[in-house]
């Protein structure tokens, strides 16, 4: 094997969340190696909706999703489902879902992400402007469209909750939802707006922006894959199959593959798998201007750079699965029931998403040591929450008190 490689801190992982902590760590001056074997940005933080959700306090665990839960995870059609194969390996997460669905884990989990949301767009627009990315966000608001009067009765609890939490929702009727979006008519329940959400009309070039950025302030890349973790003497090594990477703190932002690096490190965290997907259809100018959730679908209507992307849905169902087409084709058929004369598709994507039963990221020291350091598990929401993280993590590692209550979010809160 290779002679180790020493520096200060090792980020394992090139999502969004690991570029943005490798930026905000080298920024400061920090000695900063990331690995990952993948194309930075690649995965999730590529393939995402876009937009920076700061309205979504609401954990994916809720008492009404608790309620239809049987028929969500067992209907092939249903914007939530469960490959049933996985259902073995994956029935000790989902009886944990299951408490954090009831009523007052449920409250209490959207308090946490309330306060984590609370200046997610203000963040993410000062870090576009760093990284020469700023004519790729649009500050235009995101909607959810009610296709019936029956959707709109039935949201309406959690908007008020939303409302409760601090964020800024506006009820539109149909009428009012046309004039947002023309190409949105007669639609009978009308829609939510919430005008504080911005948007990137290309998450990928967005990360490579990033990925420019991190390197540019002097964080190193390395191609490699993280096999191991030990702690030897106050430091944390990082084994890949070729080098052991020594360093003073290692930062685990590795997305959906956090989990095994965790137990090496001594913590249990019940990390699972959500699949996520998209489809796009090459466009000239898309049909709308901003994001458009058709929420009894489970899916985004995003007006992308040249191309409308459909992205969207929850399939549990591990790693090492391919790509299911049937979920791939109720992206396209739902679409085509807003839009009956879209083209036929010109690409799909899966990537895979950090889950947690608590919707709540681990963020912080490990409890055996601050040689690691975690932020991973952002389910949903890790692009918009990927400079938050970086603040939290940057100032961990400096020794610094933290202006972001992040305890709820440790690493032994299971």
């Amino acid at each position: 094997m290779t002679k180790p490689h020493e520096s200060e801190i090792v980020v394992v992982g090139a999502g969004v969340v690991g570029l943005s902590i490798a930026h905000a760590l080298a920024r400061e001056g920090r000695d900063v190696v990331i690995l990952d074997p993948e194309t930075p940005g690649s995965g999730a933080s590529f393939g995402n909706a876009g937009t920076v959700a700061d309205y979504a306090v609401q954990p994916v665990g809720t008492p009404s999703v608790l309620r239809n839960l049987p028929s969500l995870l067992f209907d092939r059609n249903s914007p939530l489902a469960i490959r049933r194969a996985a259902l073995p390996s994956l029935a000790p997460w989902l009886m944990r879902f299951v408490r954090q669905s009831l009523p007052a884990a449920a409250r209490r989990n959207a308090l946490a992400l309330s306060t984590l949301l609370a200046d997610a767009a203000p963040r993410w627009r000062d870090l576009a402007s760093e990284i020469g990315g700023a004519d790729l966000m649009q500050s235009r608001g995101c909607l959810y469209m009610f296709e019936t009067a029956a959707g709109r009765r039935g949201a309406e609890s959690d908007l008020a909750f939303r409302r409760d939490l601090g964020v800024n929702v506006e009820l539109l009727s149909s009428a009012e939802l046309a004039a947002l979006e023309p190409a949105l008519t007669n639609i009978e329940g009308g829609g939510a707006f919430f005008p504080q959400a911005v948007f990137m009309t290309d998450p990928g070039r967005m990360m490579a922006y990033l990925t420019t950025a991190a390197t540019k302030s002097g964080a190193r890349l390395v191609r490699t894959r993280a096999t191991g973790f030990d702690r030897v003497n106050g430091k944390a090594h990082t084994r890949t199959a070729d080098r052991i990477y020594v360093a003073r703190h290692m930062v685990l932002a590795a997305g959906a593959h956090s989990q095994f690096l965790a137990k090496d490190a001594g913590d249990r965290i019940p990390l699972d798998t959500e699949r996520g997907y998209h489809v796009e259809y090459d466009m000239p100018t898309p049909r709308l201007s901003r994001p458009v959730c058709p929420t009894s679908r489970g899916f985004y209507l995003c007006p992308m750079d040249g191309r409308l992307r459909v992205a969207g849905t929850v399939e549990l169902g591990g790693l090492t699965a391919p790509p299911s087409p049937h979920r791939i084709a109720r992206l396209d058929s739902g679409a085509r029931a807003i839009f009956p004369d879209l083209p036929e598709p010109s690409r799909d994507w899966m990537g895979f998403r950090p889950s947690l039963p608590c919707s709540l990221p681990v963020i912080g020291a490990s409890p055996g040591g601050n040689e690691v350091i975690y932020a991973f598990g952002h389910g949903h929401i890790g692009l918009t929450l990927a400079p938050i993280t970086a603040a939290i993590v940057t100032d961990l590692i400096a020794g610094r008190p933290s202006s972001i209550d992040h305890i709820v979010f440790r690493a032994n809160r299971f």
